[in-house]
Formats: C-alpha cells, structure tokens, sequence
C-alpha cells in the first residue's frame, strides 16, 4: 500500500463521551474510566457488551472498502487484554475487525489510544483532567507490555499495516491551553499532573520499536505520534536506527477557531498552508500521515445563521465543507496519507444529531450528504 486513504474506527474499542453520550447516562460521568468506577461490574460489561456487537459490524468495513479506502485506524484502550479489572477486554473485536478488513481488501492500524493514569487528560486518552501516566515508571512498563502482546497477536496477520505506539501524548503547550487540565473530577487523583516531556517520550518510542520489533518484520509500519510538537523530531528516527516508521500529526481546523471565532475562507487556508509546512519540514527524514483530521468548521456552520432556507442552508453548508475539504486534501498532498475522524458518530444513520456541527465528524453521513466523495 503506497499513500494511505482511510477513517478511524474511533468510539468502537474506546470510549468518547461527546460521540456516544447515551452510554453515559444516568451516571454523571463523561469519561471511561469513570464509567468503569461508577457503575457495576455487571452493568460495565452489559453495556460495552451492547455497543461494541452493534457500533461497528462487517457491513461497515464492507461500505469503507466499498468507497475506495484502504484502511482503517483502530483506536484500543490499554485494558485491550481484560487484565485491568472492572474493565473487559476487547481483543476478541479486533480480532473479528482483521477478519471483516481481510475479507474486503483494507489494512488496519492498531493504535494505542489508552494508558493508566493518562498521557493527555483528555476524555479521549480515558481520563478527564488526569495525565501522570509517563511519572509512573510500573504504568510506563506495563504500556509497553501491551504493545508485546499486540505485537505478539497481530504481528503477522495479513491485515496488519502498522502499529501506532501511543495516541497524542501532550507536549506543555497543549497540556497548559486544553479545556480538559484542571478538569478532574478527583482533584486529588490529578495533582502532580504535567504535560509528556520530549526526553521521556523519545526514550519510550525507542523502548516501544524495539519490542515491537521482535514481533513485526519491517514491512509492518511501526507509527508514532508527534506528542503536538512535528518540528521537534528532525532526524531522530534516522539516527536511532528504526526502519520503516511513520510519524502520525492530527490537525483540526477546529483548533483554530478558538483563537478565531467567526474565520474566513482564507484564515483556514493559511492555516493549513501553515501546517504543510511543518509537515514539509518533517518529511526531509520521516514520512508524515494525518492521522485524525475532519471538515468540522465554523465557517459552514455560521450558514445557520444567514439564513432560514432550510434548502439554502443545505446548500451553503455544502459548498462550504467541500471549500474546506478541498483546502485540506490538497494540503496533504504529498505526504503518507490521511485517516478521517471518524467513520460515524451514530449508529443509527437516520438519527439526528443532538448538535448540527456533529455531521461533519461522521464519515457516512458526509458522504451521504455529499460534501466528501461524489457530488
């Protein structure tokens, strides 16, 4: 496989509160980990039971391969394995996904989205507010023996394009500027939080490629995170001898809006121009996939608000998510590929979302509104 086209498989294996708040309910939690605290153990495992059968199924790898892509990212949590009770373990579902993505031609990525005590303090790494994971010398090794065992499992399936070490371990600036730090529900618990430092984090990619290695030949791709800092990496991969790697970078055009509230079409250009840069930069020693991004802006959604056409404002929400696409399609030009985030928000096709804005981060219904494939 040369240039990566594919979606996540986000809110499957692991847990996002704002994708799926109905698994949530009548608990006052927003993220998994409290979900596993909250409720019992029985109800836990009858409720991710219920949304891990139905969330994603054969028919929707047969509908991503069906619309030309070639792989899907598949977030899973650290507890992947059942041996950190109350929380069940999954590998049972992502050994059906090899199956399904075998079956219709795609690659799958298995990526680490998860680890005890949190290495962002997002909701997304398990933990709302809560990032001690890298402090922890006991969580930092048992991180890695999950990466053996996924090695171990999966190494030489078919299927297998590549193994992402960790997802978005937080650099300072990120860390000091997320709307999640200072919100822990346990106060205690999120005192000596911190952001991911640079040293730790490059000594625990080096530690993570060679276990993984063992189990991977060097046509598996072994992906790594840019921890929010793409400019920081330079030759580092090249010098520390690793074959056939990847550097993941999310970018949302989402992020800028907090700086910009109401942006013009030319603000997001710059901003993605911005972002090929560092990307351009990165690719002189490593190739470079944008491993999360999606079409979700302001811009398109403001269409609301200029009108009370429902036919206009269909209209307008379209031409200005594809203005948007476009914009970003041709800046990754050139590099490793790109995943979306993420195939879907709702099972149910024809539910409506709580919030408009959420249709843009859900794959299907993009296509079926047309502001992402054929109009």
């Amino acid at each position: 496989m040369d240039i990566i086209n594919g979606t996540n498989l986000g809110n499957w294996l692991v847990l996002e509160h704002w994708m799926s708040p109905h698994i949530f309910e009548g608990t006052g939690t927003d993220d998994e980990i409290w979900l596993g605290r909250v409720l019992d153990q029985a109800e836990l495992a009858r409720r991710l039971k219920e949304h891990r059968d139905t969330y994603v199924t054969e028919e929707d790898f047969k509908e991503i391969a069906a619309h030309g892509l070639n792989l899907v990212r598949i977030p899973v949590p650290y507890f992947i394995f059942g041996d950190r009770p109350p929380y069940p373990g999954c590998e049972a579902y992502l050994d059906k996904a090899f199956d399904w993505a075998e079956k219709y031609g795609l690659q799958i990525m298995i990526d680490l989205h998860t680890v005890p005590g949190s290495q962002n303090g997002y909701d997304n790494g398990g933990l709302t507010g809560v990032c001690k994971w890298c402090k922890n010398p006991d969580e930092v090794k048992f991180a890695l023996s999950v990466l053996d065992r996924l090695g171990e499992r999966y190494g030489a399936r078919k299927g297998l394009y590549g193994i992402e070490v960790l997802n978005e371990p937080i650099s300072w600036l990120v860390y000091v500027s997320a709307p999640s730090t200072g919100k822990a529900r346990d106060k205690e618990e999120a005192k000596g939080s911190g952001h991911v430092p640079m040293p730790f984090l490059k000594q625990f990619y080096q530690d993570a490629y060679a276990i993984l290695r063992k189990h991977l030949a060097e046509s598996k791709t072994i992906v790594f995170h840019d921890g929010f800092r793409l400019g920081s990496w330079g030759d580092f991969f090249v010098k520390s001898g690793m074959k056939n790697v990847i550097l993941d970078t999310h970018i949302y055009v989402f992020a800028m809006e907090n700086f910009v509230p109401v942006a013009k079409p030319w603000v997001y250009k710059l901003y993605v121009d911005f972002q090929r840069g560092l990307i351009s930069k990165a690719q002189k020693y490593t190739p470079v996939v944008v491993g999360e991004w999606c079409i979700s802006n302001k811009y398109a959604e403001h269409a609301f608000k200029e009108s009370k056409d429902p036919a206009r404002i269909k209209e307008v929400r379209k031409t200005r998510y594809r203005e948007i696409l476009d914009m970003q399609m041709k800046a990754w030009e050139g590099t490793a590929g790109q995943i979306y985030w993420n195939y879907q928000l709702r099972r149910d096709r024809e539910e409506a979302m709580d919030q408009s804005w959420k249709e843009s981060w859900d794959l299907s219904r993009c296509w079926r509104n047309g502001w992402i494939g054929k109009s």
